[in-house]
């Protein structure tokens, strides 16, 4: 094909001859004829080459059930490459069709063609450089593209690192094109370049630091997209949408975005929910306050009437029974309740609890279930419920978190226990009418 198109641009500029071009206008008019020629077997060539691409490939990928040959065509590598061929055949045909043009006058005819068809050959390193660039860089966001297709991507985003690969060869790109219209070596550049290396750690701080620490996400699967994290410090509270090399973005519950600097889920403390999503239970741990001052030993009265309580009544005349026995031990039992060992109704409550929780529906009982009491504090004694919901939906798990309680505050009083809560105005207002 080389050696026609050769002979097709000699017939054409013997043609352009018979017609008087002669003289330095007419060399000139005969120069630039034979560019533009050049040009146009360019284009004809790159509407060929697309023209291929879309008859063959094209058809190929649509009839083809692989959906990655899909993402490569609508990310456009195969139309990109289609320019890439009219420039190297342009590039190397300029000194085969302008060799024997002369220059009449007082011109060197050597210097100027040489000069004309460096600074062509220029301008076409720099058209296939671009084009080249963009080829690899639609080829890396079609493998991004394919990647998010496979399962491990949920776990392993590799979206920053393309994204690092991409601006590399947009840097080494940029300064091979400088080195082309400046004439300049790369090999000396890259040279000096260390020296240089402070100011690119300054200016592309965010970048490296997000960059090296994208590769501890990644090997250390600390957070991935997808995951429900808790920031405080960015007052960050929902599920991470994008981790890129620069940037996290986070949705938070109330449907805000949060966007902070990917090395901050290193930096900074961040709570990942992953493990309980991926349990067989979400926490309930939440407790309520006794008023101190309604904890009491049981009285018989009193251990009749919760002996009623399905839940506790066995435990009731086991304990009973076993205290009776253990209080012949002591002559005064009866005499002080301090004597001898009895039972408390806060003791009985922590117990009515924990069957109570051991029977629920939504709770996990396969995972750790307690009813604890806490340090006593200036609000009252801290009765806590520990256990897991078999339910993770946050929705569900309110509801069933918010039912457990409503049932523990409203039989409370059924135990002689009293919530501890603050006086409120209206607590002061009968204060005050009893004092009147």
């Amino acid at each position: 094909m080389g050696d026609n198109l050769k002979l097709m641009f000699k017939n054409l500029s013997d043609w352009l001859d018979t017609w008087g071009l002669t003289g330095q206008f007419g060399q000139f008019l005969h120069l630039i004829i034979l560019l533009g020629a050049l040009f146009l077997v360019g284009f004809a060539i790159d509407r060929l080459t697309r023209g291929v691409i879309r008859m063959v490939i094209y058809r190929i990928v649509k009839r083809s059930e692989n959906p990655y040959d899909d993402i490569l065509l609508e990310k456009g590598v195969f139309r990109r490459i289609a320019h890439f061929a009219p420039a190297v055949v342009v590039y190397y045909m300029l000194p085969h069709i302008f060799n024997g043009v002369y220059l009449v006058g007082e011109v060197n005819t050597d210097l100027v063609l040489k000069t004309f068809i460096g600074i062509s050959q220029k301008a076409m390193s720099i058209y296939m450089i671009g084009i080249g660039a963009s080829i690899i860089m639609s080829g890396m966001s079609a493998l991004n593209e394919i990647y998010t297709h496979l399962d491990v991507s949920g776990r392993v985003p590799i979206r920053g690192y393309i994204q690092v690969v991409q601006f590399l060869i947009v840097l080494i790109a940029a300064i091979w094109i400088l080195s082309i219209i400046f004439d300049f070596p790369l090999k000396g550049f890259f040279t000096g370049l260390g020296a240089f290396m402070a100011v690119l750690v300054i200016v592309f701080r965010d970048t490296l630091l997000g960059l090296m620490a994208s590769i501890q996400l990644s090997v250390n699967k600390m957070v991935r997209i997808g995951d429900w994290v808790t920031i405080p410090s960015r007052n960050a509270d929902g599920t991470i949408l994008d981790i890129t090399v620069n940037t996290v973005k986070v949705e938070n519950w109330d449907k805000t975005i949060t966007t902070m600097p990917t090395y901050s889920l290193v930096s900074e403390a961040v709570q990942n929910w992953r493990g309980m999503e991926e349990s067989d239970g979400r926490r309930i741990k939440r407790s309520v306050n006794i008023d101190i001052g309604s904890v009491h030993f049981c009285t018989d009265q009193l251990l009749d009437r919760l002996e009623n309580i399905d839940l506790v009544t066995d435990y009731i005349r086991i304990k009973r029974t076993e205290f009776a026995e253990l209080n012949k031990k002591f002559p005064n039992a009866e005499l002080s309740v301090a004597n001898g060992i009895r039972l408390t109704n806060l003791g009985i409550f922590r117990k009515y609890l924990e069957l109570y929780l051991s029977g629920h529906p939504d709770i996990q009982h396969e995972m750790t279930t307690m009813v604890r009491q806490l340090q006593p504090t200036e609000r009252g004694i801290p009765i806590e419920i520990y256990g897991f919901s078999s339910e993770k939906s946050w929705e569900l798990y309110e509801n069933i978190q918010s039912d457990i309680f409503d049932h523990v505050l409203a039989v409370i009083p059924e135990f002689e226990l009293h919530v501890f809560q603050n006086p409120t105005g209206a607590d002061f207002k009968q204060l005050g009418k009893l004092a009147e």
